[in-house]
């Protein structure tokens, strides 16, 4: 049976090149980079080149990075790490209903300790309205914390404009770019972010490594506390095979992002169109224009969503109902619902999520057996034949 992969947004498979990189640091290379004797020479010589290479892709400069183990790390530290730093200047944080959970649960728990957050409302193509964001700005906010591109629609935020105002307003400004990455430029001084959230696992590297974009005299409280690692912002000896590997799926990334992009994007409509003429009652989710690539999220009425991912992992292709990490949920996406979808169509919904291993083939067999699947679903639906 074949065996495809449309959840890319969960996670990847390590890229070859990454894995080959890696590997000495698993077993010849065991010295502690903060070692100064002949052990530690060449694991501390591979964190200094795998910061370089996330400097460039970032652009920014050395002391602006920090690893850490995952995007939920990194998301926890730029939230709670800045808001710790700052509660002496207020307590107000800023962010929108479709976050990841690492972004919403971190808000809730810095509740418990008198930290107020403005949750903001999308619209139906999962955007938020910028006037309404400005307008939350108040004297006390310190923190306005938005995903770069949602994972479960793929919609892309406007950055840029949003750094903008929060510059203008004196607000610090936190990027969760973890679907982004390596699908999109992640120029730091050109988006005007102060904090920038990124995951390995997202991008060829293997999971268990993250970084964080720090803007140099951005202040932040450690979430972690030990030796002077991180220049003393995160204790914890480094994740050496780990920040070779991140390096270097950073580097294969800005090489290819542009080709890939382009040839997901042409799989990415394929899907869509393909499945809308074959299929009568789908609605694509998101705006049509601004979104990731490689994602598509589709409702399909009169169907349960997780029965269907069932049905499709029985003839081999694996997708997702949202989120890896809400997965098991009874609840509808919250990414959806904020958006005005129903609970039915929220529950109905299925992500196809394009990597680097799916091909025009696999599309094919994607839209020959997507129909049939569906239509034996409906079929047991009362609902379904009412509506004929």
């Amino acid at each position: 049976m074949k065996k495809i992969c449309f959840d890319h947004n969960a996670t990847t498979p390590v890229a070859d090149e990454v894995f080959e990189a890696m590997l000495p640091f698993l077993k010849g290379e065991w010295g502690n980079p903060s070692s100064i004797h002949w052990a530690g020479r060449g694991p501390k010589k591979a964190v200094d080149a795998g910061r370089e290479a996330l400097c460039k892709f970032f652009n920014c400069a050395d002391i602006e990075t920090i690893f850490t183990s995952s995007g939920t790390e990194s998301n926890n530290l730029a939230i709670k790490g800045l808001a710790w730093a700052k509660k002496d200047k207020g307590n107000h944080i800023i962010t929108t209903r479709v976050e990841h959970p690492s972004v919403l649960n971190t808000c809730k728990a810095l509740a418990k300790e008198g930290f107020e957050t403005t949750y903001l409302d999308v619209d139906a193509d999962g955007l938020i309205d910028l006037n309404s964001l400005e307008a939350a700005i108040t004297p006390k906010t310190i923190l306005i914390s938005t995903m770069f591109a949602n994972n479960e629609t793929g919609v892309l935020f406007p950055i840029k404009e949003i750094g903008a105002i929060a510059k203008k307003r004196g607000v610090t400004f936190h990027a969760d770019a973890v679907q982004a990455a390596g699908k999109t430029p992640l120029d730091v001084q050109g988006l005007k972010v102060d904090l920038l959230t990124i995951s390995g696992h997202k991008l060829y590297a293997p999971k268990g490594i993250g970084a964080l974009f720090v803007r140099r005299g951005v202040r932040l409280t450690p979430l972690i506390h030990g030796g002077h690692h991180e220049r003393n912002r995160r204790g914890g000896t480094e994740n050496v095979a780990g920040i070779v590997a991140l390096g270097k799926a950073v580097e294969i990334a800005g090489r290819d992002m542009a080709a890939e992009s382009e040839r997901m994007l042409a799989m990415r409509t394929r899907i869509e169109k393909g499945m809308q003429a074959r299929i009568p009652h789908v609605k694509i989710n998101g705006h049509l224009e601004k979104r990731l690539p490689n994602t598509v999220n589709i409702s399909f009425e009169f169907v349960e969503g997780e029965s269907l991912l069932l049905n499709l992992d029985m003839k081999g292709i694996a997708a997702s109902s949202g989120s890896a990490c809400t997965s098991g949920s009874l609840e509808p996406s919250h990414v959806l619902t904020s958006m005005g979808l129903s609970n039915e169509m929220s529950h109905g919904s299925v992500r196809f999520s394009l990597g680097k291993s799916n091909t025009e083939e696999d599309v094919d067999y994607l839209l020959e057996i997507m129909p049939a699947i569906v239509e034996r679903m409906r079929s047991m639906s009362p609902l379904y034949a009412a509506s004929k």
